[in-house]
């Protein structure tokens, strides 16, 4: 099956599936006389081996690590299990920084009038910290 087809079939874009492929995530494909791209049932599994790992928010470098223990057939789930543990104390530290982010929003915009007044402690908050990012660069 050509990129286009295989795209479809794995729920990823044919740019993504070329970059892949130039990254190393996925092996070169096979080419045709024409030189066009060749996909085979297995790269399509890989494919969307690569999706599913994705749309659960793994890395490059996970989904590579994931893909090589997936491939071999003689590891230990407790890799596959490292893997995946290692992901959620990111997600979770992610989640945290959110919802840190949505208690100052919530802080500030409860403190603005919301108003006709031109003052505002969202912008006010905004320029302190711009300001103190400005000087931490200077220095």
């Amino acid at each position: 099956m050509n990129i286009g087809q295989a795209a479809k079939a794995s729920g990823i874009s044919a740019k993504m599936i070329r970059y892949y492929e130039s990254i190393g995530l996925m092996p070169p494909a096979h080419r045709t006389e024409a030189g066009y791209r060749a996909f085979h049932e297995k790269d399509i599994h890989a494919l969307r081996f690569i999706a599913r790992a994705r749309s659960l928010g793994f890395s490059v470098e996970q989904m590579s690590n994931l893909l090589a223990l997936w491939q071999d057939r003689h590891r230990a789930s407790s890799d596959v299990k490292a893997v995946a543990l290692a992901h959620i104390e990111e997600l979770d530290g992610k989640i945290k920084k959110l919802q840190d982010m949505r208690e100052t929003l919530e802080h500030l915009v409860k403190h603005c009038h919301g108003d006709a007044r031109p003052d505002c402690p969202i912008l006010g908050d905004l320029a302190a910290e711009s300001v103190e990012l400005d000087a931490e660069l200077t220095l």
